[in-house]
């Protein structure tokens, strides 16, 4: 007998579906409105964000907002229609990519309309069923369902262990020679939950060792790491090494779209054959133009990472002196790693927003390890040293009813009032 396809979906609805009667409209699919900023509105109520990606403050600088609308009146929503190859292709989107390309300090740079969808085909076009892909075990899910694309063989390693990351190249090496491919090493530049960096130099340093191509998302960098803000391969010094580098613009761009940069000749082989941009409208002027005078202000505006990190250093130092566990952040990425159970976290999140005025990304299983809650804050350069402040203060309190047990018995009501 044939099962309906839809009796287990609706028999099951998940790791974290199952939460969703509790969970939608306030802890999940939340509806922040306002003016995009550090002080924005939640259920009608003033509230201290610190879950925007917009590292640099972009999203309402005026020569931002000016560009963005000048585009609109220019070329509307629609323009350029049709893909890049048929009829979508403009100046302004090879200046953009050219752009692009030096400022990453690569040969040539090629235009994705999502992030998300971008890397996981760069990863389909880049191998064949004959290669090898090796890549770090709490990649992001945009690498790892791409990844899921490969019809060859794949190993994990251990999250930024080099002894786990020489061992598979090892097993992947022997395996490539019997197969007669190549090796595909994926990595991110930042991990985006943790706020580690990847060990890019190392893995760079192994290519002596080891024949691999290394392809970086590095989305969480851009704009953050390095010098002149190109990337955690320029903080390490080994931007070079890198074969294939990704970003997205919804980071520090503060918009839509993406972009991937390589050797010229890697470059054109994957404008004729990644097929979610072969197959998918262009990215419209509006993105193409404003990603323009975004790039042109993170390149001139020094002052703009200067501040993010004036900031980033101020709440991390802030947190660490109040003995609240970061972990081994060493990005603009915040964690805080707290002891307890997901209807605790709910509890405690509710008493941040509700008492504190205090809007922040909520992570717990199966994200990261059952017991574990963790606070993901993204500082901005728009933030000032007085929000950071109130967080400290309203951190300290929340640890306080963790600890004692305030959150454990409110969430047992919550329970036993659902029964």
């Amino acid at each position: 007998m044939v099962k309906d396809l839809f009796e287990r979906i609706q028999n099951n609805k998940g790791p974290l579906g199952k939460w969703a009667s509790q969970a939608e409209g306030y802890f999940v699919f939340p509806k922040l409105e306002g003016e995009l900023g550090p002080r924005m509105k939640f259920q009608g109520k003033d509230i201290l964000n610190w879950s925007l990606n917009d590292y640099l403050g972009l999203a309402n600088h005026p020569e931002v907002r000016k560009a963005d609308t000048d585009a609109a009146i220019a070329y509307g929503a629609a323009y350029p229609m049709g893909a890049r190859m048929m009829s979508g292709h403009t100046n302004a989107h090879e200046q953009l990519e050219n752009e692009l390309a030096e400022f990453v300090q690569k040969e040539a740079a090629y235009l994705l309309n999502f992030g998300y969808q971008g890397i996981m085909s760069c990863i389909d076009a880049l191998v064949t069923k004959n290669d090898i892909i090796v890549y770090d075990v709490d990649a992001h899910a945009c690498i790892i369902d791409g990844v899921r694309l490969h019809m060859g063989k794949r190993f994990t390693y251990k999250h930024n262990d080099i002894e786990s990351m020489e061992k598979n190249l090892q097993r992947a090496t022997k395996m490539a020679t019997e197969t007669g491919g190549g090796i595909l090493f994926i990595t991110e530049g930042v991990f985006g939950m943790r706020g580690q960096q990847g060990k890019l130099k190392e893995i760079v340093e192994m290519k002596k060792k080891y024949n691999f191509r290394l392809l970086v998302d590095d989305a969480h960098g851009f704009g953050t790491l390095g010098k002149t803000g190109a990337g955690a391969g320029e903080e390490q010094g080994c931007q070079d090494g890198i074969d294939v580098y990704f970003s997205t613009f919804a980071k520090s761009m503060a918009s839509i779209g993406a972009f991937l940069a390589a050797d010229k000749d890697i470059i054109d082989y994957l404008k004729y054959n990644l097929r979610s941009q072969m197959f998918a409208k262009a990215l419209p002027m509006i993105q193409t133009v404003g990603a323009l005078k975004r790039l042109e202000l993170l390149r001139k505006s020094s002052e703009l990472k200067d501040k993010l990190w004036e900031n980033v250093n101020a709440l991390q130092g802030g947190l660490k002196a109040k003995g609240f566990n970061i972990g081994d952040t060493n990005t603009c990425v915040t964690p805080v790693y707290l002891e307890g159970s997901i209807p605790e976290a709910m509890v405690m999140v509710n008493d941040l927003r509700e008492n504190y005025g205090i809007f922040l990304s909520i992570v717990v299983y199966p994200v990261i390890p059952k017991g574990i809650i963790l606070l993901r804050m993204i500082p901005t350069a728009t933030h000032t040293l007085a929000d950071i402040d109130e967080t400290l203060t309203a951190f300290e309190a929340i640890r306080e009813r963790l600890v004692n047990g305030t959150y454990a018995k409110l969430a047992e009501q919550n329970v036993e009032n659902m029964a």
